[in-house]
């Protein structure tokens, strides 16, 4: 038999995630902000995030105008590559920075602040009056959600031009029908949605960076079951809001 105990853990979990989701929404408007950790942290994430991020985008936009040049050329749409780039960019884009962003990003917040906590500084913190959630989530939150969304943008750029030189070079298709297929279906709507998609991204994966870097316990041991966990977690939340965001965009625009 199960212990009441070990089916209540799960959801004391989630509960203190969602408080420590909204003590961070709250501690964001207050002051003084830690504009230096902020900057601190955006350079760190980066640093840590695009090279994968480049590297991850080439090969999803070969793969994903290769299967659909091949069945619009077998159909004889060859013209209609560029609606495939657009495609392509408004829906593996966003894929790409899920996966940096929880792969990289997130379990290098969840790894710095976890040795932090084995080595008590959050508590130091807390004995000067000074709120850990103030001083160290809300820089790192935010870092994530703008390094997300200029990641976003990076990997739109990959996206189109490997898209582009595949097309072109590859499968010999007109660069002028490339480009003037590449709005046909993708337009600013969707842009605006890689976005959207980009910013929840990256708040989710440093929020769950974050709880999972503070409530860790058991030591060093701890810390790397904690990076684990992050990276699961993180591409859970995240497929879950993609398909959520894009069964909202598709579902509104009927």
């Amino acid at each position: 038999m199960i212990s009441q105990s070990a089916l209540l853990k799960p959801l004391e979990g989630v509960g203190a995630f969602y408080a420590m989701a909204l003590d961070t929404l709250v501690q964001v408007f207050r002051r003084p902000f830690a504009w230096r950790e902020f900057l601190t942290q955006c350079w760190f994430i980066a640093r840590v995030s695009i090279v994968p991020a480049l590297l991850l985008a080439f090969p999803f936009t070969m793969l994903g105008a290769f299967i659909l040049n091949v069945l619009l050329l077998e159909v004889g749409a060859g013209d209609a590559a560029g609606t495939a780039a657009g495609i392509t960019m408004a829906q593996l884009g966003p894929v790409v920075t899920v996966l940096v962003v929880a792969g990289a990003g997130a379990t290098a917040i969840c790894a710095d602040l976890g040795a932090r906590t084995i080595r008590e500084e959050l508590d130091a913190l807390r004995v000067m009056g000074i709120n850990p959630i103030q001083s160290l989530v809300v820089p790192r939150v935010l870092a994530a959600t703008v390094i997300a969304l200029l990641l976003s943008a990076l990997t739109s750029i990959a996206v189109l031009c490997g898209s582009f030189f595949f097309t072109v070079f590859v499968q010999n298709v007109s660069p002028g029908a490339w480009a003037a297929g590449l709005t046909v279906i993708t337009g600013m709507a969707d842009v605006a949605v890689i976005f959207i998609k980009a910013a929840l991204f990256g708040m989710s994966a440093g929020l769950i960076g974050c709880f999972k870097g503070i409530s860790v316990g058991g030591g060093p041991a701890g810390v790397g079951n904690a990076v684990n966990e992050t990276v699961v977690y993180s591409f859970i939340a995240l497929y879950v809001i993609n398909l959520l965001v894009t069964a909202g965009q598709y579902g509104g625009a009927r």
